[in-house]
């Protein structure tokens, strides 16, 4: 499940972490993809034993993902359920 914030009339919001856009969603149902990273940080790092979680909206994770050195790995599927 996609991090959501609720108002005062419990509609769900989602917000993209690096522009802040507000993605849509309709009776609790997101109506356009996003990118959710959850990172649980191990020991030895700067953020032990911390959860980090944020979302992208696909323009943003097309931006990030652009400026990478060794390109994303990406599969197709061929049955989705």
């Amino acid at each position: 499940m996609k991090r959501a914030a609720s108002n005062k009339n419990d509609d769900m919001q989602i917000y993209c972490n690096a522009c802040g856009k507000k993605l849509k969603v309709e009776n609790g149902i997101l109506k356009e993809d996003a990118f959710e990273a959850v990172k649980e940080w191990g020991y030895f790092s700067e953020w032990d034993t911390q959860i980090h979680r944020f979302n992208l909206c696909e323009m943003c994770y097309k931006k990030i993902t652009g400026e990478f050195k060794i390109p994303v790995e990406v599969k197709n599927k061929t049955e989705i359920m």
